[in-house]
């Protein structure tokens, strides 16, 4: 079984490499980019019968920093 987390910056949170990316689309003549929100995707391969909430768990204890990032499970 597959499951893949989405983790991204919160709302309100600066997002400096959103930024960088937002100026380089720019530079390179890429117009009508108001905004760019960087996140990182992280693909697991799991034992059949894991459940959501260990998932859940994993999620708020290493993958992603609930203070200042939400996470979002896909399961594949």
């Amino acid at each position: 079984m597959k499951a893949r987390v989405h983790v991204m910056l919160k709302d309100g949170v600066l997002d400096p490499q959103g930024e960088a990316i937002r100026h380089a689309l720019g530079a390179l003549g890429f117009s009508g980019v108001d905004g760019v929100r960087q996140g990182k995707v992280i693909e697991l391969d799991l034992s059949d019968g894991t459940s959501d909430d260990e998932i859940a768990r994993m999620c708020e204890t290493l993958l992603a920093n609930t203070v200042i990032e939400s996470y979002r499970i896909e399961r594949l």
